[in-house]
């Protein structure tokens, strides 16, 4: 009897861990975003190799591109220059952050009708977290991806996992305009041979590395111990030894509840110079103040700072408070980190921290 009670009374609980447990997260990811605008706006460029970005110059660098202009080699971060001499026919069309503010917008309310708990990356794309969404998760996808397009005749591609970094893998896994759903029971097996470069803050460079070292898959990676992957990567080593078991503990944040706004870039080639770095800044700056119009967060900005990813895996920050949100702000902060390691760069972003402070009258959504 007193254990039937004692059962009872553990119910809420273990209903409470079931629900946690049982997580589907949806990342959705609009193919070539501000390509795929200029080339809606401007019929005359279907079919045509495009990019978005910096002028001629040697300072001008690719925000995104089409997959007519990646069919060339060409691809976003690269430098406008090098694109025309992969491809000299290249379209190369100015960045209108109004106008995908504008779309990004659209496509927010969209998610918003399926699940408040929907964390943006940036102007395109999102986390959403539909656990509690009844019916079959890549049906509701795809649905989603329907609504989009008709709204904004815009393609995107999802993925469907479990957690978080899975759920961004599986959305690269069918682009364009595609998605790929990893099921909890499908992990592992998934893991097994994903290479290790599909791995969050592990691009091609790196992958080198471990080639060298004689790992080119999660599986292989998994035989390191956490000691080994300590040894060679720092922190950076042990969040390896969670990833590369498709182990991502990370909760979808809604905008309502973020502490601090950011976007970032990895780098296919590392940077290897001040002006290299300083020529990603503006686009990334754009972008980040596209998303604080878009979520209300100028007024609550307390801090700037500048993230760093050098080849070596090790991270810094660069923050200071009271500055303001100007492009010289963040250029100075690169300047400033840059002098902690003579290291080429394999990551930059951009970020704001709120003030604590709620406004007046704020509101919580309930989940359904």
């Amino acid at each position: 009897m007193l254990l039937c009670l004692a059962t009872f009374h553990l119910l809420p609980a273990l209903c409470s861990l079931f629900t946690f447990v049982r997580r589907v997260i949806i990342h959705l990811d609009m193919d070539c975003f501000y390509a795929a605008i200029e080339v809606r706006d401007n019929p005359e460029l279907a079919g045509k190799p495009v990019a978005v970005g910096g002028a001629r110059d040697r300072r001008g660098v690719l925000t995104t591109c089409n997959y007519e202009a990646r069919k060339f080699g060409v691809r976003s971060a690269m430098p406008t220059f090098k694109a025309l001499q992969h491809c000299p026919d290249l379209i190369v069309m100015p960045t209108r952050f109004e106008v995908y503010r504008r779309e990004s917008v659209k496509i927010r309310e969209i998610l918003l009708r399926f699940s408040p708990l929907v964390e943006p990356l940036s102007l395109d794309e999102a986390f959403l977290d539909v656990s509690r969404h009844d019916g079959d998760p890549a049906a509701l996808a795809q649905i989603i991806r329907q609504l989009i397009y008709q709204n904004t005749q815009l393609t995107a591609s999802a993925g469907i996992a479990p957690n978080k970094m899975l759920a961004k893998i599986a959305s690269d896994w069918n682009k364009p305009n595609g998605q790929l759903e990893i099921k909890p029971e499908n992990v592992a097996e998934f893991m097994r041979e994903l290479p290790v470069q599909k791995l969050w803050g592990i691009g091609a460079k790196s992958a080198e590395k471990f080639a060298q070292l004689g790992i080119r898959t999660c599986g292989e990676l998994q035989r390191c111990s956490r000691i080994q992957l300590y040894e060679w990567f720092g922190k950076f080593g042990l969040e390896l030894y969670l990833l590369c078991r498709g182990d991502d503990r990370r909760e979808v944040t809604p905008d309502r509840e973020r502490k601090s706004l950011s976007n970032e870039r990895t780098f296919t080639i590392d940077l290897t110079s001040l002006a290299q770095c300083e020529a990603r800044i503006p686009d990334l700056f754009e972008e980040l103040i596209a998303d604080l119009k878009r979520t209300g967060g100028q007024d609550r900005v307390k801090a700037v700072f500048v993230k760093i990813r050098f080849a070596d895996f090790t991270r810094t920050t660069v923050e200071r408070a009271g500055l303001p949100l100007e492009v010289e702000s963040f250029l100075g902060l690169l300047r400033e980190g840059l002098q902690r390691k003579d290291l080429a760069v394999r990551l930059l972003g951009l970020g704001v921290r709120f003030s604590e402070e709620e406004p007046a009258g704020a509101t919580q959504l309930e989940l359904w």
